[in-house]
């Protein structure tokens, strides 16, 4: 098929406000392959500079908004311990490169101890490109493999057994190797590396693809304004069975049958063959080729509505459960800015990506969704996706967001087990002959301990810690204190201790004075702090650690 310009599909128009706008500088070195338009990023101090800390550490959630539309967070005194304890992790900047400035993230994959990044470009130009991100080390992602493409917008991307999958569009006249304007390409991957020698490609009607998931060994691919899903073969690519439909958007699996979201009507449930087994009709404006997403909740199937949220169905019988309404209205937003562009679900938690209203945070339980608030990330929010303990949000010019739920291991929660849960105020304060206990996953303002306190769980604190003279503080678990930008510390008085079991992050500095005591229990301590220590007369460091940063 032709490519048509002047119908060209503007994939994700609806997140235009998440145009990345960088400049570039200097000449990458590249290895190019003339038939498929490729260019591999070879410098790896480019890659290594895209990670981004300036805004790392603790993350508050903001709560209700007020009735002047701002976002409000509770902080007041009084105010309880909130629950999930959220950092950010970085940054990813999106690529750059001549002629290829305005790159998008679309999409990411996540597998074991690598995210899978697809970026396009919103406008007349076909520019695309793909991140390979190392996220096992939490504190320290790196970008291990960036592949350009110059003639292709890359909308989707799937993970499977070694190979990337994406799912884009193609000028079909520039391309050598395109038949039709929506492509999907298998790209080996190994090691966090990207082997583009030999690339296989499969091409369908419609003007772009638009999602991409791996089903056994087959691969589904949707494609939107008279196209088509199409199942194709993993091994080589080739066409096993096709159906055609109006304006595709999304595709997600239950497990036994493939669900896909057509904006001219709605969701469709079909067999593996493709044939339509029930319908669920709805009426509401998924906007004109934006990006929309559907995700299984349970037995209900989630869907992105625009400008009224996410929409919650049963899957079997089709009826509407409720709407999950967008939890915020920033000022200065235009209203066609706040929409809900993706969700994602992660055990009990449920993700709205909203454009300019962020990225609201809800839990499920015993089928009733509950909205906790909204997450404190800038940009525009315009895709979510979350798997173990992870949640990866694009968000406009403040880049690709890497942000960690902080929660207690399996095996953590067990050992926590005879402590009482914390539940009390945000700015827990331990007085002088206190002993107390402690388990949970808690975001705190402030704590300040005179006696003996022990947190077993994963915890957050925004404004700092103090033990004060003669003290005694001891974690299992994570503890996370301040963030990059706003940096709080934690100060070990005369006398006191802090024994550490766990992950110790500080984004500011930890300060030992006379005669104080940090002890690491254990052999597999972690102590990453991002300011310095600073240690008076007398004082102890016990046990064994790895301190990432080397500041002891």
């Amino acid at each position: 098929m032709k490519s048509n310009l002047s119908v060209r599909k503007v994939w994700l128009m609806a997140i235009t406000a998440s145009l990345f706008i960088a400049s570039c500088s200097d000449e990458t070195t590249i290895f190019e392959n003339p038939e498929d338009n490729l260019v591999s990023e070879t410098d790896q101090s480019k890659l290594d500079n895209s990670v981004n800390f300036d805004r790392a550490g603790v993350l508050d959630i903001f709560e209700d908004p007020i009735a002047s539309a701002k976002r409000s967070s509770i902080t007041g005194k009084d105010a309880e311990a909130g629950d999930y304890p959220l950092s950010l992790v970085a940054q990813i900047a999106p690529p750059s490169f001549t002629n290829g400035e305005n790159l998008a993230a679309t999409h990411v994959a996540l597998d074991g101890d690598y995210g899978y990044v697809s970026y396009n470009t919103v406008g007349q130009d076909y520019v695309g490109a793909i991140d390979v991100i190392d996220i096992s080390d939490p504190t320290n992602p790196r970008v291990t493999s960036r592949v350009y493409y110059t003639n292709a917008d890359l909308n989707s991307i799937a993970y499977d057994n070694g190979y990337i999958y994406v799912a884009g569009g193609v000028d079909a006249e520039q391309s050598v190797t395109a038949t039709a304007n929506s492509l999907v390409a298998k790209i080996a991957v190994s090691g966090g590396r990207m082997n583009t020698s030999n690339i296989a490609y499969g091409f369908q009607e419609g003007f772009n693809a638009t999602d991409v998931r791996i089903i056994d060994n087959n691969v589904v691919v949707t494609s939107g304004q008279d196209g088509l899903v199409v199942v194709y073969d993993k091994n080589n690519l080739t066409t096993l069975s096709e159906a055609p439909f109006s304006d595709l958007r999304a595709v997600a699996y239950s497990g036994n049958e493939i669900a896909v979201l057509d904006a001219a009507q709605g969701v469709s449930f079909l067999d593996q063959n493709l044939n339509t087994l029930r319908s669920i009709a709805i009426e509401s404006d998924f906007g004109i080729d934006a990006k929309r997403t559907l995700d299984y909740l349970n037995e209900n199937i989630v869907v992105s509505e625009g400008t009224k949220g996410a929409g919650v169905y049963n899957a079997t019988s089709g009826s509407f459960v409720e709407y999950l309404p967008i939890l915020t209205s920033p000022e200065n937003a235009e209203p066609g800015e706040i929409v809900t562009n993706g969700v994602a679900v992660n055990e009990n938690v449920l993700l709205m990506a909203n454009g300019a209203g962020g990225l609201s945070l809800s839990e499920t339980n015993d089928n009733s969704t509950v909205g906790v608030g909204v997450i404190e990330l800038t940009g525009s929010i315009n895709y979510v996706a979350t798997k173990d303990d992870y949640i990866f949000a694009a968000s406009g010019k403040s880049g690709f967001q890497i942000i960690k739920l902080n929660r207690p291991s399996d095996s953590l929660t067990d050992r926590c087990s005879d402590l009482e849960s914390y539940s009390g105020s945000a700015n827990l304060n331990v007085n002088s002959g206190d002993d107390f206990a402690y388990r949970g996953s808690k975001r705190f303002n402030s704590i300040n301990i005179g006696g003996n306190l022990l947190l077993c769980g994963s915890w957050t604190v925004k404004e700092g810690v103090n033990i004060n003279s003669d003290g005694l503080f001891e974690m299992n678990g994570t503890i996370v204190v301040g963030r990059n930008n706003k940096r709080r510390n934690i100060t070990v008085n005369s006398g006191a201790t802090l024994r550490v079991e766990g992950n110790l992050t500080i984004y500011g500095d930890l300060t030992l004075n006379e005669g104080a005591t940090i002890e690491f229990l254990g052999d597999d301590s972690v102590v990453n702090i991002f300011g310095s220590v600073t240690r008076g007369a007398n004082t102890t460091v016990e046990g064994t650690y790895r301190d990432v940063r080397d500041v002891f």
